[in-house]
């Protein structure tokens, strides 16, 4: 359907008549064209070359990071076994993505070649490039901090990704905040300490001065970002699907926490 052109059109007409209502019409291709895409739902084809691309992407990149710092450890490579273990992958995905890993891992892969690919078939989905980073930040401070090669990789896929730097930086304090939280709900244990409330505000992307409307609002945005049926439906692989619940149950628990203080 096209929505721009026939609301280009009718405003044009109504406002000056015919020759503005074929501006309207004009501007509203410009606006198909840009937004269409995005409106109208993927065919099956398309969903698969977005899970195909989202895979390949994720699991070169972290052979790509494994290396970064020159050497792949053996904690690298629990972790990555770790969350082929956490998606279920089946035989043959397990072995496709430890292919994908190793071929990351080499002297001769391209991390602008492999982004270049990933934003042609994945850029207009914008929760998925975000999960994209987010788990791969994730996974790299898996050990508990983000060495400085690590950083350096995934500064370069940031902005491919069309992050700025100061959001990237807010994505690593946010990402880092919500690995504190457990993913089985808010259980208090007495009062919260300055330290758990400062990494819930942290976690959901706000500050302790924001109003409760400002806090919710940002809350119900990052669920919406990373809510499972929203990004399978744009294409992210369902194994990947446990993930992504995990994060909003993260999400979800240092809400709670900052609710739980607030009340």
């Amino acid at each position: 359907m096209n929505t721009g052109k026939i609301i280009g059109g009718l405003v044009g007409f109504m406002v000056a008549g015919p020759f503005t209502a074929l501006l309207g019409l004009f501007i509203g291709h410009q606006f198909d064209k840009g937004l269409g895409g995005a409106l109208r739902p993927m065919s099956a084809q398309e969903q698969e070359l977005v899970r195909t691309t989202y895979f390949e992407t994720l699991f070169s990149l972290l052979g790509h990071l494994a290396k970064s710092d020159g050497l792949i450890s053996k904690v690298e490579i629990a972790q990555a076994e770790s969350l082929m273990g956490n998606m279920g992958l089946d035989t043959s995905s397990r072995r496709a993505a430890i292919e994908l890993f190793q071929q990351g891992s080499k002297a001769e892969f391209s991390i602008d070649q492999t982004m270049a690919t990933f934003n042609r078939v994945c850029g207009r989905q914008n929760n998925l490039k975000r999960s994209l980073l987010n788990y791969l930040l994730a996974l790299a401070m898996a050990d508990g901090e983000l060495h400085p090669a690590e950083q350096d990789v995934l500064q370069i896929v940031a902005k491919h990704l069309g992050f700025s730097a100061s959001l990237f930086k807010k994505f690593i304090e946010m990402v880092k905040a919500q690995s504190q939280f457990r993913d089985s709900g808010y259980q208090p244990q007495g009062p919260n300490t300055q330290g758990q409330l400062d990494a819930a505000y942290t976690a959901l992307g706000v500050k302790a001065s924001n109003t409760d409307g400002q806090i919710k609002k940002a809350y119900r945005k990052l669920i919406s970002e990373n809510h499972p049926d929203k990004l399978i439906g744009q294409g992210m692989p369902e194994d990947m699907v446990k993930l992504a619940t995990e994060r909003t149950q993260k999400i979800q628990t240092a809400y709670d926490c900052v609710v739980a203080h607030r009340k």
